[in-house]
């Protein structure tokens, strides 16, 4: 078998500052260039005190979203970072290396390192006190958390797997001769041989294959009380399914270039909680909380986002404006922020289509977008992150991912991009650093431990107005941004119907989401 991809021998990725002609539209309040690498992935911890990202560098960053400051330095791995999800007392990062890697959120020491999968591990998943992968090798996987062996191993796609998305057991239906089958809750996941599946988490058993599409699935999202997938695909459409049936239940289309992401919401609107990372497990909704008109957000290599009726596939409205292809999404409080291969973060009126804000500053793409509030001052944050392997075309209106499977693995999608250097590392022990108490910013307190906290009858709606941006990028940086100023989101009228939220779900190519249509 080929050997796995390393960082010896690759040159250390340059440290790109801003320039004064670079922070027009929003103003950069903070840089952190801590990494010698892109940053692949960032995720929130459930209180939202501390960020963890994943670079090329081989290495994890833990940070204090109360003031910036690099908290721990994650090393072990010996390749690049892929995906990482942080939790309340560990975080997890996959690799290029074949393994994941779970870690002590306040010493940085490795805990447990899983082994089992036989190329890149693409995404994980933490979910009802299990880990979930996908990876390369076609197969994705069930670990047990505190001993690090494999529960399941799900094998049928015939190419490399991608996203995950996981549906609990009590979110579904309680039929007598369903019970002991879906006692373990459902996994879903997505494939570049045009398939998504639905497994039975407790028999490892293949429930559904959703069968459709004719391109890559690059990204999906569960609306968790209709049992519903939504699936994007570089066939330039999405595409709705009944996971419990495997009937498809509607198609999306009017995008013409590949299906980058998708946006849902995560909180009711009346609701306040810390956000928790993606790839988390599925918030549970009480019964009668569907999503009522619900939207869908979907990005695309053509350089647009379209917003959808999730219930009928009618195209509500189109954000134009990005000069590359569009790579994350997140709604928040009537602002659509989105990241886009031209390495630009825009904020978007919901309702109107109108942009706001352009923000200007890294010199790569925008990889994955989070909205969370920081360990201080409680207000809600937006954190983003720019991917460092996927490269947009926008010139022939193609999403073109250079994978970095080692020689003669099988990749799916167009190679068209130069090599992205990385660097040596020193050590390649499973070992952690912590910077001394006195140079740490207070990001290691308790907190809601992402529990779902009912506002007090009189506090207003966590809105837009007075967030801070936070941004990583493949130029190695994190930064925050100011965005005073971006409008309100209208209170909902009277007698308005409630409204659930879902989980963030997300992909080396892609994330997902929907939200709710706002009354007129």
């Amino acid at each position: 078998m080929p050997g796995r991809p390393s960082l010896a021998g690759r040159s250390l990725l340059p440290v790109l500052r801003p320039t004064s002609g670079m922070g027009g539209g929003g103003s950069a309040l903070k840089v952190c260039a801590d990494h010698r690498g892109g940053i692949n992935w960032l995720s929130l911890s459930p209180d939202g005190q501390r960020l963890l990202t994943g670079s090329e560098d081989g290495t994890a960053r833990l940070w204090s979203t109360a003031d910036g400051q690099c908290c721990a330095l994650l090393q072990g791995h010996e390749s690049y970072v892929t995906f990482c999800q942080l939790e309340d007392e560990a975080a997890f990062t996959c690799s290029a290396d074949c393994t994941i890697r779970k870690w002590d959120v306040l010493t940085g020491q490795c805990l447990q390192v899983f082994r089992g999968h036989t190329s890149i591990v693409n995404r994980i998943l933490v979910a009802n006190n299990q880990l979930f992968s996908s990876s390369y090798d076609r197969t994705a996987r069930a670990w047990n958390v505190d001993k690090g062996q494999v529960s399941w191993e799900f094998r049928g796609h015939r190419n490399c797997v991608l996203t995950l998305a996981y549906l609990a057991s009590w979110d579904l239906p309680g039929a007598p001769c369903m019970e002991e089958a879906m006692a373990g809750g459902l996994l879903v996941t997505g494939s570049t041989d045009g398939t998504a599946k639905v497994w039975q988490v407790a028999s490892g058993c293949c429930h559904q294959t959703l069968r459709g599409h004719t391109g890559a699935v690059l990204c999906l999202v569960l609306d968790t009380p209709s049992h519903t997938a939504f699936t994007g695909s570089t066939d330039a459409t999405i595409r709705a399914w009944d996971i419990l049936s495997g009937e498809q239940l509607r198609v999306f289309r009017e995008h013409q270039g590949s299906v980058i992401c998708l946006e849902r919401l995560e909180r009711t609107e009346e609701t306040y909680r810390a956000i928790q990372p993606p790839m988390s497990c599925l918030r549970t909704t009480a019964p009668g909380d569907e999503l009522v008109n619900r939207h869908v957000y979907s990005g695309s290599a053509d350089r647009t986002v379209k917003c959808w009726l999730a219930d009928t596939g009618e195209r509500v409205r189109t954000f134009a404006a990005h000069g590359h292809s569009v790579s994350a999404l997140k709604y928040h409080a009537g602002t659509l922020f989105t990241g886009s291969g031209d390495a630009r973060a825009r904020a978007f009126d919901a309702q109107s289509g109108a942009l706001r804000r352009v923000f200007r500053g890294h010199a790569f793409i925008i990889n994955c977008i989070q909205v969370g509030a920081p360990a201080l001052s409680r207000a809600p944050c937006l954190f983003t992150g720019a991917r460092a392997s996927p490269v947009a075309s926008a010139s022939e209106g193609k999403w073109e991912v250079r994978s970095r499977a080692y020689p003669g693995a099988e990749n799916p999608l167009a190679e068209t991009s130069p090599s992205v250097g990385l660097g040596n590392r020193s050590s390649r022990r499973c070992s952690g650093r912590r910077r001394p108490e006195a140079e740490r910013g207070p990001c290691w307190g308790g907190g809601t431990a992402g529990r779902a906290l009912q506002r007090p009858p009189h506090a207003p709606r966590p809105q837009v107005h007075g967030q801070v941006l936070y941004t990583a990028s493949h130029d190695g940086t994190l930064r925050l941004w100011g965005v005073r100023g971006l409008p309100r989101s209208p209170p909902p009228r009277p007698g308005t119907p409630k409204r659930s939220l879902s989980r963030l779900f997300n992909n080396k190519v892609g994330c997902a989401a929907a939200a709710p249509l706002q009354p007129t």
